[in-house]
């Protein structure tokens, strides 16, 4: 299994955001990244990145055999969970429809075979298809983390990256507002030529 850090590090040249080795909802919201230019890359994009996603983090076999509706999914969870980031670190009401998804991730996940009916041949118990028992136990997982986060200690340290037009996640250490170093870079330059193009 590869290294989270390096698998991003790899692709994009960008590390983890504080706090995403901590809490997997922090690093799901960041799992689509607005890059300048107008660029953005998902790693949810497509059910095998969805698949990888979820192996690198030890949610689901590599073998588990996503389908684009699993990877659909978790790309809804996550506009969800960041919806619930962006209201807790401005200081919004949260959306009721972001906070049932929440909800329902959690309690999906069946603790025994569930009863059925067929209306030919009557009731019966079963358990969900493999992968469908993968992707929501991957899904409540993921949500858990988001409640704990939320409603924990850490929730006063979440915030939204300074730097435009990066749109992931953190957890602020001291007065630290980016993500990553390339993006505090960045914004100390956009900075510093607004102030050059200002003065007289």
């Amino acid at each position: 299994m590869r290294n989270v850090k390096e698998s991003l590090t790899d692709q994009l040249g960008l590390p983890p955001a504080q706090g995403e080795e901590e809490h997997l909802s922090l690093a799901l919201a960041n799992s689509a990244i607005a890059l300048t230019g107008g660029h953005a890359v998902d790693f949810l994009g497509t059910p095998a990145q969805a698949n990888h996603w979820l192996t690198e983090r030890g949610l689901a076999p590599v073998d588990a055999g996503m389908r684009e509706m699993c990877a659909t999914q978790l790309r809804s969870l996550r506009e969800q969970i960041r919806s619930l980031f962006a209201a807790r670190s401005e200081g919004l009401a949260a959306l009721p429809a972001a906070v049932r998804a929440v909800n329902d991730a959690m309690t999906r996940v069946p603790t025994a075979p569930l009863l059925q009916w067929d209306d030919k041949t009557g009731p019966y118990r079963s358990t969900p298809h493999r992968t469908t028992a993968i992707v929501d136990h991957a899904l409540a997982t993921l949500a858990a983390d988001a409640a704990d986060l939320l409603t924990g200690p850490d929730a006063v340290r979440l915030t939204a990256c300074g730097s435009a037009p990066c749109n992931r996640y953190l957890l602020r250490h001291g007065r630290r507002h980016w993500c990553s170093t390339r993006c505090g870079d960045r914004a100390r330059a956009a900075r510093a030529y607004a102030r050059r193009t200002a003065s007289p």
